[in-house]
């Protein structure tokens, strides 16, 4: 049933937290600023590889993503038998919300004033997070594409996981990934009007996202599991991050429409392996967080540095223009100006509303309060 709502919330899940996710998501931001910064003022160009790291990077996150939220849901389902859609939108809400449209005043001001321009129908996408489904977009405008898959999946999955239970719902997002790689294909293939949409739309980039969930919905059976635990912990591992790696070199699919002809060097095996092997690597770096690679993810500098991300992935675009004369893009001057628009962000915007979101929660929902603890500021 839809519950409007405040479910009980277990005493593990008020004092728990995911180790390594805030890690993981400074390894992702990280490879996004080499990826934009790359070819700027001063700082060298790596034409082909920026666009694939870039990507690698948006996929990280989006697996994260499904990972979490479909376990925060699930926890919910399993500890109540119902997830509360009025809740979990207004945390997604005063989470998103403020630090986007910031931005995107800003961007507005900008324009008003004669610094930069938006195309017609920029303002509209952007306030309504559908910027992946506009085919034509301002540079300033054109990075919240993934930003915009991401609310399309906070406003699809919830919905869908409650009204279909745990374990249909588990089962339709290991079809999505199977159907999107097919349907990627199919429009490549068929429909070629359509191949701007690929790489930016969320029908195209659902099952990055939906191996987060399938990951979420299995980890519990996976720690029952002797050999997968053993596998985690052997040198067998490693050949799960190469694989990804190699998937990142063939990956050409998910670059801008104008780099569709690159796709001929595609192959169709990358994307399932890239997503299977990110996921593995997100369960091992959150089961583990006391080994070598947990503690540095886990280190409080390299965890600092994802807390910020969201702010840095918004405001990077601004400062990290390579075909910017201007010296606020100039290298390393413009990654110091981004880590100054992110941290104005984050503690002038990000963290009050988070805070006041605790505050709404413990007033109006209390069984809620503590829901963006499992990882941080989910």
């Amino acid at each position: 049933m839809i519950s409007t709502g405040s479910p009980h919330v277990t005493k593990r899940q008020t004092s728990s937290r995911i180790p390594s996710l805030d890690g993981l998501r400074a390894l992702s931001i990280g490879l996004v600023l080499f990826a934009h910064t790359s070819g700027t003022r001063f700082f060298p160009s790596f034409e082909v590889s920026r666009y694939k790291l870039g990507n690698l990077g948006v996929r990280v996150f989006f697996v994260i993503s499904g990972f979490l939220i479909t376990s925060l849901l699930l926890e919910e389902l399993d500890a109540t038998k119902r997830i509360s859609l009025k809740w979990f939108y207004i945390r997604r809400a005063l989470r998103i919300f403020p630090a986007a449209y910031a931005y995107i005043a800003v961007m507005c001001l900008c324009t008003a004033a004669g610094v930069i321009a938006l195309n017609r129908g920029d303002l509209l996408h952007a306030v309504t997070y559908t910027v992946n489904y506009a085919k034509i977009r301002s540079f300033y405008i054109v990075h919240l594409w993934s930003l915009s898959v991401e609310e399309q999946f906070y406003f699809l999955w919830p919905a869908v996981l409650l009204l279909s239970g745990r374990r249909r719902g588990l089962q339709i997002a290991a079809a999505v990934m199977l159907a999107a790689p097919a349907l990627r294909s199919l429009i490549t293939l068929w429909i070629p009007k359509w191949t701007w949409t690929l790489g930016f739309s969320f029908h195209t980039n659902a099952d990055v996202l939906a191996a987060g969930c399938v990951l979420a919905g299995i980890r519990p059976w996976l720690g029952t599991q002797p050999w997968y635990l053993r596998f985690l912990r052997s040198a067998w591992f490693l050949a799960v991050p190469a694989a990804v790696i190699v998937g990142s070199y063939f990956e050409t699919s998910l670059v801008p429409a104008f780099y569709l002809k690159m796709q001929e060097s595609s192959v169709p095996w990358n994307f399932p392996v890239m997503n299977i092997g990110i996921a593995l690597i997100i369960d091992r770096c959150v089961r583990f967080p006391s080994d070598l690679v947990g503690r540095i993810l886990n280190w409080r500098p390299i965890a600092f540095v994802g807390v910020l991300s969201y702010s840095t992935y918004l405001w990077q675009q601004v400062f990290l223009n390579r075909l910017s004369n201007s010296p606020a893009c100039w290298f390393p001057i413009n990654l110091m100006l981004t880590a100054g628009a992110a941290l104005a962000s984050y503690y002038l915007i990000e963290k009050p509303c988070l805070d006041l979101r605790k505050r709404i929660e413990r007033a109006w929902a209390p069984a809620k309060r503590t829901a963006g603890k499992a990882a941080g500021p989910a």
